[in-house]
């Protein structure tokens, strides 16, 4: 009996690739199909405001905000109570399926808070789009449970690859993103091919990509090394300020919505009139996508010192008072912005202090460190890669149990002197320290320090 398994394992083995290679490219088709519609609709409506005066663009901030609420209001108002809209759920809570009746939902509102100035990204809605695509997709070929939240999973990836132009990384990302400290080897393959997939597709439709290229010396260098591990810590450090910023603007609109029994459409509105007030003391860069600043801080140029914390400010009042967006592309801002002003108090070249803090601030905030650094290999190029690991590590394990998205999933703690309970999402988790240490930092506390005075 075991020999004939023993025989017959690579047939099996060989089968599951040629079911993932036929299921993944029709799906992965599909998803970039759906997210190049998508990424079209919205740099055009984007390209119709970019050069808009001031005052235009403080009338459509709060203009944007009430339509946001409104269109989230009403939409989700008869939707299903039983399936949350939200990819990570869909994987861990609900067998793969996603609220159809919704899916429009939030495209639509990310393009009008992007149209009108809201400090957000594009990625969110594509890894919506592609997780409800792959949804529907397997429930078309009648997909059992565990196969359908693995294209989830796989739809999610090949969102993501469409955005950027980064297969793989939009691959990784797409199955990391959903545990913090386990990645299934298992959804790998097909996540792959998804995610090659829906890039090439997005490439016929005619979307384009930009990369950067970063020079580096060949000969790796420990002195370097060690900034770039700093420039990692302090990454780190912005990416909790970055949650800190959201969690607390998110907390101040809703006490300012129960205190005053307002209306819950009209918060996102209060959110661009804030915005409308703060674009008359700073600049107008940190509105929408800020790619601009981004690709200044790649290239080298000098950036505000203070810049990834108004980009951090900006986006928490536009995403906590209620809009709708994604939340990555912040994150490339802000790292780019603060790997470059790193780079330049350092003395180091300040492009490649910004590439390697801008992949350095998606490990920590979004808690895929695997996928950044694959990420910095596609964007900026091989010879990046040690100093890109490096920061990536770093900046994952300095920010603790903290992320952009609460409905992460935690398999392991990232350090032995936290204790937490595996399998449950950061939003109902209790995360504390370790008895072991709180033991150790008793005894520390009950010595009594003996100095000997001489007289």
């Amino acid at each position: 009996m075991f020999s004939r398994i023993y025989y017959v394992e690579p047939l099996v083995m060989i089968a599951t690739l040629l079911r993932w290679l036929f299921l993944a490219t029709i799906m992965g088709a599909f998803v970039g199909t759906g997210t190049s519609l998508f990424l079209r609709l919205l740099y055009y409506s984007t390209g119709q405001t970019v050069h808009i005066p001031l005052w235009l663009q403080m009338v459509l901030l709060p203009l944007g905000g009430l339509l946001n609420g409104l269109i989230l209001y009403y939409g989700y108002r008869h939707a299903s109570k039983t399936n949350k809209d939200s990819t990570i759920a869909a994987v861990h809570e609900q067998s793969g399926v996603m609220p159809f009746k919704t899916m429009w939902v939030k495209p639509l509102t990310a393009i009008i808070t992007l149209s009108c100035g809201g400090s957000a990204g594009k990625e969110g809605p594509c890894s919506h789009i592609g997780g409800s695509l792959a949804s529907l997709f397997g429930l078309l070929f009648r997909l059992n449970p565990e196969l359908q939240r693995r294209m989830v999973a796989c739809g999610v990836s090949a969102g993501f690859a469409s955005v950027f132009g980064t297969p793989i990384a939009g691959a990784i990302y797409g199955i990391e993103v959903l545990t913090i400290g386990r990645l299934r080897h298992d959804v790998i393959f097909p996540a792959v091919i998804a995610g090659v997939t829906s890039y090439r597709i997005s490439k016929l439709w005619g979307l384009t990509y930009d990369y950067y290229p970063i020079r580096v010396a060949s000969q790796f260098s420990e002195g370097l090394f060690i900034k770039m591990i700093i420039i990692g810590i302090l990454c780190g450090l912005i990416s909790w300020l970055f949650i800190e910023l959201f969690v607390q603007a998110r907390t101040f609109f809703g006490f300012i919505q129960e205190r005053f029994h307002i209306w819950e459409p009209f918060m996102p509105l209060m959110g661009g009139l804030v915005l409308s007030l703060l674009i008359f003391i700073l600049p107008t860069d940190y509105l929408g996508l800020s790619l601009p600043l981004m690709e200044s801080a790649l290239a080298g140029e000098q950036v505000p010192y203070l810049g990834f914390l108004w980009k951090s400010l900006f986006v928490a009042i536009t995403l906590g008072s209620g809009f709708y967006g994604g939340i990555v592309t912040p994150q490339f801002v802000i790292g780019a912005l603060t790997g470059n002003v790193l780079a330049h108090l350092m003395g180091i070249n300040p492009a490649l202090g910004a590439a390697v803090g801008m992949v350095a601030v998606v490990a920590a905030a979004s808690n895929t460190p695997i996928a950044a650094i694959f990420m910095g290999y596609e964007l900026f190029g091989s010879l990046t890669g040690i100093y890109v690991v490096g920061a990536c590590i770093t900046a994952y394990i300095v920010i603790g149990h903290r992320s952009v998205y609460p409905d992460q999933l935690v398999a392991y703690p990232k350090s032995l002197w936290m204790y937490l309970q595996p399998g449950i999402s950061l939003e109902r988790e209790k995360i504390h320290v370790s008895y072991g240490l709180l033991r150790k930092i008793k005894r520390w506390q009950r010595r009594k320090p003996y100095f000997k005075v001489k007289r």
